[in-house]
């Protein structure tokens, strides 16, 4: 029953909101902003968490829980498979190699950060895409909704997205890991807590969940040059800065391609939402919005 109403989320480790990265977030929040009793009363007040958008978050979690158990994962392609397929293409057209010998540790720090990295990469391109590309903005815009933020935020996602993200997951970890395998072998892993890559636990613990939220914690310019702080994202779900900071944990992306703001020369009084001051407060408007809008056009 749990796993129909996305119940089970606060108890599985690999999902944003997992009690503990929850728990940790509160911490965090409370460390940073104590003196500031305005910034954690905003939080949790009634204008943010009985707003007609945070309402939506809730009813639209437990609807889209069903609809990935139902409909999505049916559909993804599983990691083994594109393992399997990457190998064996790798083999028809380089033949057979001898393994590489290396140290057990050594091979588990590599394959643990290799896919920490590429997996961030391919995350900022592809949410970059769906910023860039009006077909993939017609479905990607029903995240940037929302009016106000708290952690449901993060779900607050369109299936299609949901599919695309499943399928750039599923092809980036079967690409890096057949690549490991090929020049190793198979007895590759990954350093782990609680079941979940060593990195993007840390991530995950140091207050992840703030990032959809209205706690304004900036790293600082010099660490948001490297690092995406919660700020970073609260402005890119700004209606100013929507189209900046598309890096998920690292910002050498942004950086890089030219899409980085830091946080605090740009933090002053935020308006969270569309660029064009449309709202979408209903479940049926929330997964029908891409397609009228397609039809429209």
């Amino acid at each position: 029953m749990f796993e129909y109403l996305g119940l089970e989320y606060f108890y599985d480790s690999s999902k944003r909101i997992y009690w503990l990265y929850m728990l940790s977030a509160l911490l965090v929040a409370l460390l940073f902003f104590w003196k500031q009793k305005s910034v954690l009363k905003m939080q949790f007040s009634k204008e943010v968490l009985l707003h007609a958008s945070a309402k939506l978050d809730y009813s639209y979690f437990v609807l889209v829980s069903l609809i990935k158990i139902v409909i999505i994962v049916p559909l993804l392609i599983g990691v083994n498979d594109v393992i399997l397929w990457i190998v064996l293409q790798m083999q028809d057209t380089f033949g057979y190699v001898e393994r590489t010998r290396v140290s057990k540790e050594w091979l588990l720090l590599s394959y643990t950060v290799v896919l920490f990295i590429v997996n961030d990469f391919t995350r900022y391109w592809l949410h970059r895409f769906m910023h860039l590309v009006p077909l993939l903005w017609r479905f990607h815009r029903i995240h940037h909704s929302a009016e106000v933020l708290n952690p449901l935020t993060f779900y607050r996602v369109h299936p299609v997205e949901n599919i695309l993200f499943g399928l750039r997951y599923a092809f980036t970890t079967g690409f890096v890991t057949a690549v490991f395998i090929y020049f190793f072998g198979a007895g590759i892993g990954l350093i782990e807590f609680l079941g979940v890559n060593a990195l993007v636990f840390v991530f995950l613990l140091l207050g992840s969940n703030l990032r959809h939220s209205h706690i304004p914690l900036s790293y600082g310019n010099k660490v948001e040059k490297w690092f995406i702080s919660p700020l970073q994202h609260q402005l890119h779900h700004s209606r100013t800065y929507s189209h900046r900071n598309f890096g998920s944990y690292l910002a050498v992306w942004d950086r890089w391609f030219g899409t980085l703001t830091l946080g605090k020369s740009k933090s002053k009084n935020l308006d969270f939402g569309l660029p064009t001051g449309e709202t979408i407060h209903s479940l049926t408007g929330a997964l029908l919005n891409p397609f009228i809008k397609g039809i429209k056009l």
